[in-house]
């Protein structure tokens, strides 16, 4: 038997098919070395939280299987119970969406576009459902037309969540203002400009350790805060290292501060790091107000530098920008600077 209202039950199942779509991409992108989709900094933000993963599956997982779920009692024909189930699948998936969406906005502080698009089509979905959407008739036509929509809606959110990696083109000065280069021959500086939160420095800072220890030349590492302000955890993960480095324990520091999840990068969790690493808790504390006042410097010195983006790494005359070399690359620049 079909819907009384053939429109509201293709509208249901249009937006599960957008769901489904989203929940692929984001998948794809979980899943893959870099993102396909979504490469922006909120997208990766959410991606690494401890919330993508509940119980170690990944979150997109049960964002396919709920809208698979709907999709298949939208075919279904309304027998004893169908309409049912599928009134409360669709309430507990606009309950879980209502969740998320609120787990991104005050847990997580970033946002993922392919995320909010699967939460607002399950919002949207129950919507529809409980205003009365019933099940079509499965046919032929019918399975090729929601294959095709599905098909299109991956392409139209490729093409709309889309970032370009930001090109790294070599800047002349080196790292103009932010440090003096060694005088030292054969000893290369990197400069580093760090925001310890973002996910995109977190990729480019295990490429740059694979570099150091391939680098078979003395390297100078200085390292300069850019805590962006939409990365809540990036300002006391850069006072701790600034506390730490007075202290000689920056190396050490800046390791474990990349190395924790994001959300221990508490002011609580980034004194349990400096405490792991050997610095003295008291004077840590003590230095809290000159590490504002250096961090606050330094911000003014990389935006005085022309630094918009990060990653961002200056060795030698060249900047690179974004989390696109490798390490291979980054090591050749360093043996090119120490000469």
């Amino acid at each position: 038997m079909g819907s009384r209202r053939p429109w509201l039950a293709v509208t249901a199942l249009g937006i599960a098919v957008i769901g489904l779509a989203a929940s692929a991409a984001s998948l794809i992108d979980t899943l893959g070395a870099s993102p396909t989709f979504c490469a922006e900094t909120g997208c990766d933000t959410v991606r690494e939280s401890a919330w993508a993963h509940p119980l170690g599956v990944p979150m997109p997982v049960l964002g396919i299987a709920f809208f698979a779920a709907a999709l298949a009692l939208g075919f279904v024909d309304p027998a004893r119970g169908a309409p049912r189930l599928r009134r409360a699948l669709a309430l507990a998936g606009a309950v879980g969406a209502a969740a998320l969406i609120g787990v991104q906005a005050f847990a997580i502080g970033a946002w993922c576009k392919l995320c909010l698009v699967a939460d607002l089509a399950a919002l949207g979905h129950a919507v529809a459902v409980l205003a009365g959407a019933g099940a079509l008739r499965l046919s032929a036509a019918r399975g090729i037309a929601a294959g095709s929509a599905l098909g299109a809606a991956i392409a139209a959110l490729a093409l709309w969540t889309r970032v370009e990696p930001p090109a790294a083109p070599p800047a002349s000065g080196g790292a103009p203002g932010l440090v003096q280069p060694t005088q030292a021959a054969g000893v290369a500086t990197v400069v580093e400009v760090v925001d310890f939160e973002c996910p995109f420095c977190r990729r480019m800072q295990a490429e740059l350790t694979t570099a150091l220890a391939q680098a078979r030349t003395p390297v100078r590492v200085v390292r300069k805060m850019l805590p962006l302000p939409n990365h809540p955890h990036a300002m006391p993960a850069a006072l701790a290292y600034c506390c730490a480095d007075a202290q000689g324990k920056g190396d050490a520091m800046a390791d474990a501060l990349f190395a924790a999840p994001v959300d221990q990068l508490t002011p609580e969790g980034c004194e349990m790091l400096a405490a792991g690493v050997g610095c003295d808790l008291e004077r840590y504390r003590r230095d809290m107000p000159a590490a504002k006042a250096r961090i606050a410097t330094e911000m003014a010195e990389v935006r005085a530098a022309g630094v918009h983006a990060l990653p961002t790494l200056f060795i030698g005359d060249q900047r690179i920008e974004g989390a696109s070399a490798s390490a291979d690359e980054l090591a050749a620049l360093i043996h090119r600077a120490a000469r």
